[in-house]
């Protein structure tokens, strides 16, 4: 009788370990269970970003499952790359060639969304003997190395048929180029909005090189170990950058106002950085994979990517539209 019953335990004991394996991996199969913070950054260069801080949506969202919510100022593309390099935040906001060189470095990335389509650099001066990309011989000329300003300015220097080498570059963060220029201390600028659009309204620079063609995209980026854990998580904030991008085309004047204020810059600035800002691409496809492409020649050219990096797989594992595709369904 006693060897039935420890029998009847046994199995009722196995049962019970069956069925807490079957929970806990149902509980891994929706890593979202386990996730306790997200950590987003916001830029001004980035207006969805800025869009979805300012509403709170993000905290609202993931309120409901008690995730806290963690919001890091990405001051350039470098930065947010940085952050994104170093485990500091989960999304980060950066140019997609700026993106590119990361990648190449072996960085475990994924570009997962499209935030926007800017023209948000372009080549400044206040020397009225600077009038095209020819005149920066010898000239002293600023820009946040690894960023789209940079890559911006190789390949308009590539063009006129002179390279890196041909001007005194000085690397400073975006707001310390654009101090320097006005003080005199470099000569011309590659500028990133909404900075480059005070320049122009409040600074007295004037653009005298523009190419939409070599700006390229505002990539939101994820750590791909955080997209491998929680892709849910990752399909809800494309979801919320969604949100945000519709409340733009909604709301334009609301939004130059929230840019404003969020960037301490005057309202006529805001305006004139969204003036030059499309919102009409969102899911990563081919278009972006081919803008990297031509970026990428120059900086292998450069030397700012190894020239033995193969550029097709490495764009090839950055460009992953299937959140952004999963989330808009």
């Amino acid at each position: 009788m006693k060897k039935n019953i420890a029998i009847v335990l046994t199995l009722l004991l196995t049962f019970t370990f069956i069925l807490q394996g079957c929970s806990s991996n149902g509980a891994s199969g929706n890593n979202d269970e386990e996730l306790k913070t997200i950590r987003l950054d916001y830029a001004y260069y980035s207006p969805a970003s800025l869009i979805l801080k300012h509403h709170g949506w993000a905290e609202e969202e993931f309120g409901k499952d008690g995730v806290k919510v963690e919001w890091t100022l990405s001051q350039g593309s470098n930065k947010a790359l940085e952050f994104l390099t170093s485990n500091s935040i989960d999304f980060g906001s950066a140019a997609g060639a700026a993106t590119l060189i990361t990648k190449t470095k072996d960085v475990p990335i994924k570009n997962i969304y499209i935030a926007s389509t800017p023209e948000w650099t372009a080549l400044l001066t206040k020397d009225p003997s600077i009038q095209k990309v020819e005149d920066l011989k010898g000239k002293k000329v600023a820009a946040t190395y690894g960023t789209d300003p940079y890559i911006f300015l190789l390949r308009a220097l590539n063009e006129a048929g002179l390279s890196e080498k041909d001007i005194q570059f000085v690397n400073l963060q975006h707001q310390d180029g654009y101090q320097a220029l006005l003080k005199g201390d470099v000569d011309a600028w590659a500028g990133l909005d909404p900075i480059m659009a005070t320049a122009e309204l409040k600074g007295g620079a004037k653009i005298f090189y523009r190419n939409i063609d070599f700006n390229t995209y505002n990539f939101l980026n994820v750590r791909k170990e955080f997209a491998e854990k929680h892709p849910e998580a990752v399909e809800k904030v494309i979801r919320l950058y969604e949100k945000a991008r519709a409340w733009i085309l909604e709301h334009p004047e609301e939004t130059a106002e929230i840019i404003a204020k969020e960037a301490q810059i005057d309202l006529d600035v805001a305006k004139k950085q969204l003036d030059r800002t499309k919102f009409d691409v969102y899911i990563p496809s081919d278009e972006q994979k081919e803008a990297l492409h031509a970026a990428g020649d120059i900086l292998q050219k450069a030397g700012v990517i190894d020239q033995k990096a193969d550029l097709t797989k490495h764009i090839d594992e950055l460009i992953d539209p299937s959140f952004a595709e999963k989330a808009s369904k």
